[in-house]
């Protein structure tokens, strides 16, 4: 057996043993041995392969899969410039915490620096946006080589999935030729793993480190900056990054302390009786975020920041109480003003079993000195603030003829059932899903590329999302996108006919460029003249005729009764469909 043939089948057993079973490979000859090596893998049922044209997609579809699984997903690529064009896919990866493990053909050693074809540095092409960069060298015919290769292997996928700051970690694999099989099944020392007593493989290193956080009680946390007691003027704010037990934690410290909770689209804590559902807007008006003042103490969950009035509010706080989210900056902080770090959403106070149930239903009430600077009016105000900015958010609605992003987003919001992945991306649409979604008990569960918040490869995360939402629950998913992201990525759409195929509805807001200028600075009159040509980038495509010209099923809707009729046609049949909405200007706020 050839070295690079021995090396790729090793590596590939060993990604399954520690529990990789999802893989995205992009075409290449440098990378053929870790392809064959795959495709037999996937043939034999042991993890699921998919494969992309270009290596951008591919390193987003293994984005989406790897943020809904939260398991480390593998993407091989060939050498050269095919190893940058998963740097977008990277950087986002290493700011949200997402495990991805990198596998980057390379030339030979002798091969670098010689202008041999296809061949570039590719030691620190990531540079710190990876966790850890491993190198194999070129494999050889020699005893230790297996030892070597697996515990490569598991060291990458250690860092990749590191319970503080999980991400994505870099194994650049150089092959010699010969790059396919010749046929010899011989090799110098067994090319098997580890196994146990009964003969069952185990991985060639188990890592264990990973423990769950103990919370601490929000009276301790806030003692600890010297703040006793336990004001009723407290908000809890839910980020990004947030799993499923965090946002429960979340809900159950704003219900026993009576504190209102605010929170972004993908903090998916939008429910429960503290929860408020229109914060933003409610914030954005200068009277009544006056009439509210300012909270003695913000739990800030995850990663926050997506709205300037919570923001302001974050900058107005007594003591600021940041619960780490996963990603290279290990919390969130963008005002500067966090007075404690902690690993896990603290308890409620006298909690009896912060120890071992952090989301128990309990009902505290805090001692006399812990409620000396108590505000019964408190909740009571935001409760009324946030009804006021829904009502005021129906008659602006009301009034408008035709479709906008905001109903657009209130609407998909509406119409998404329980079990459903809701993907949206940054710029317009999250922010419309901000101020339209309701309180629901039954909600959706909301993801995004929050880690940089960019519109690049959005579709191919969306697919690849719902690949693994639909393997997980088995519910259907929905991406909500603006017209400029979707035609940033419609190389996403371009999939094989064997590829797996997600029950995925994307739903496009179409308003012919970038809406979302017009809202900012750049919008004022005084830069009318330039607007178009640099901000709003009016494109003029026919994004049904593109997608249908793809191989896909699209149609158009332009009133809230057809959107909602689409969306229901496309749920029930399955597979991916494409609902282009045709969104006029945003209202006033």
């Amino acid at each position: 057996m050839n070295p690079s043939t021995a090396c790729a089948q090793v590596v590939v057993d060993e990604l399954v043993r520690q529990g990789v079973v999802e893989v995205v490979v992009a075409p290449g000859s440098r990378n053929a041995p870790l392809s064959l090596a795959l495709a037999a893998a996937d043939a034999a049922g042991r993890l699921r392969l998919h494969v992309r044209l270009d290596e951008r997609d591919a390193g987003f579809l293994a984005l989406g899969l790897a943020k809904v699984s939260r398991s480390p997903v593998a993407v091989a690529c060939t050498s050269g410039s095919a190893v940058a064009n998963l740097l977008p896919a990277v950087v986002e990866a290493s700011y949200s915490g997402v495990p991805l493990l990198l596998l980057t053909a390379d030339r030979p050693p002798e091969l670098r620096a010689t202008g041999a074809n296809q061949a570039i540095d590719q030691s620190d092409v990531f540079g710190r946006y990876v966790r850890l960069t491993l190198d194999a060298g070129p494999p050889d015919e020699r005893a230790g080589a297996v030892a070597a290769w697996r515990s490569t292997v598991s060291r990458a996928v250690a860092f990749a999935d590191d319970p503080a700051t999980p991400g994505p970690v870099q194994l650049n694999l150089p092959f010699r030729d010969p790059l396919v099989p010749d046929g010899d099944l011989t090799w110098c020392e067994p090319l098997d793993g580890r196994t146990d007593a009964d003969g069952d493989p185990l991985p060639w290193t188990t890592d264990r480190r990973r423990r769950p956080a103990v919370p601490e009680s929000i009276t301790d946390v806030l003692g600890a900056v010297g703040r006793l007691g336990l004001p009723s003027r407290g908000l809890v704010v839910v980020g990004d990054g947030v799993d499923e037990d965090g946002v429960d934690a979340a809900l159950a410290l704003a219900e026993s302390c009576g504190w209102p909770l605010l929170s972004e689209p993908s903090g998916n804590a939008r429910r429960g009786p503290q929860a408020m559902a229109h914060a933003s807007l409610a914030l954005a008006d200068g009277a009544t975020a006056a009439a509210l003042g300012a909270p003695d103490v913000v739990v800030a969950v995850g990663r926050v920041g997506l709205s300037r009035p919570v923001t302001a509010l974050l900058r107005s706080a007594g003591v600021v109480v940041v619960v780490a989210a996963p990603g290279i900056d290990r919390w969130s902080d963008p005002v500067r003003r966090a007075d404690v770090v902690v690993a896990s959403v603290p308890t409620p106070a006298g909690d009896p079993d912060a120890d071992t149930d952090i989301t128990a239903d309990v009902d505290v009430t805090a001692d006399a000195d812990a409620t000396a600077d108590a505000d019964s009016g408190w909740l009571d105000r935001w409760r009324a603030a946030d009804a006021a900015a829904g009502a005021r958010l129906d008659e602006l609605l009301g009034a408008q003829e035709g479709l906008t992003g905001l109903e657009v987003a209130r609407t998909l919001w509406d119409v998404a059932a329980a079990e459903s992945l809701l993907l949206v991306a940054a710029s317009r649409p999250v922010r419309d899903l901000e101020a339209t979604a309701r309180v629901r008990d039954d909600a959706p569960w909301v993801i995004g590329n929050r880690g940089t918040s960019g519109i690049d490869g959005l579709v191919s995360t969306a697919w690849g999302a719902a690949l693994a939402h639909g393997r997980r629950t088995g519910g259907p998913s929905y991406a909500l996108l603006g017209d400029v992201a979707a035609l940033h990525d419609v190389g996403g759409f371009v999939v094989g006919a064997r590829e797996p195929v997600p029950d995925l509805v994307v739903v496009v807001c179409d308003n012919d460029g970038g809406g979302i200028f017009s809202s900012l600075e750049q919008g004022a009159p005084e830069h009318a003249a330039h607007f178009d040509r640099v901000f709003g980038t009016p494109h003029g495509r026919d994004l049904v005729a593109v997608v249908a010209a793809l191989g896909l099923p699209a149609v158009r809707v332009t009133t809230r009764v057809e959107l909602v009729v689409e969306l229901d046609r496309a749920t029930a049949a399955g597979g991916v469909h494409v609902v282009v909405a045709t969104t006029g200007p945003r209202p006033a706020e």
